[in-house]
């Protein structure tokens, strides 16, 4: 098997990552909070209380601390002249390549949160999928954009 691939993204990643995951906890609370009420308003058990603050307590700690961490230390990428290879994943881990013969096109995009840290996702577009590099410096996202774009001219120019 191929030693796994040379760069990861940036470690603002991780920041982004762990910021999404506040938002999310935060939309679980509010929803255990109205719950919460409703067991008060219909008078039921009281344990319930119990058991949603440890929802949330657990699903905080899983989408804002684990999650961000394995996410962003299994995510690799690196650009050959002939292939992009990818690798990713949490419990699961990924590996694609895309041959620069089937490369398409390749886009920049970049959010209100991703553009506050100053990082922007890739997308790559085959014929069949498009795939994605996230959390990559601006700088680096347009010298990678721009040089795979060179690099499928060139592997189209060759066939």
């Amino acid at each position: 098997m191929r030693p796994q691939p040379a760069n990861q993204i940036s470690r603002k990643g991780l920041k982004v990552w762990r910021l999404y995951g506040i938002i999310q906890t935060s939309i679980l609370t509010l929803l255990a909070i109205g719950f919460g009420v409703l067991v008060y308003i219909n008078d039921w058990y009281s344990w319930i209380y119990v058991a949603a603050a440890a929802v949330v307590i657990v699903d905080s700690y899983i989408s804002i601390y684990l999650i961000p961490k394995i996410r962003w230390m299994r995510w690799r990428y690196e650009v050959r002249e002939s292939e992009i290879e990818l690798q990713h994943g949490l419990f699961i881990v990924k590996r694609t390549l895309i041959p620069m013969v089937r490369v398409q096109h390749v886009d920049t995009s970049q959010g209100p949160i991703l553009k506050k840290y100053g990082l922007a996702v890739i997308t790559i577009s085959t014929a069949a999928t498009n795939h994605s590099i996230p959390a990559l410096e601006m700088g680096e996202a347009d010298e990678l954009r721009n040089r795979i774009s060179v690099l499928a001219r060139v592997a189209e120019d060759d066939v």
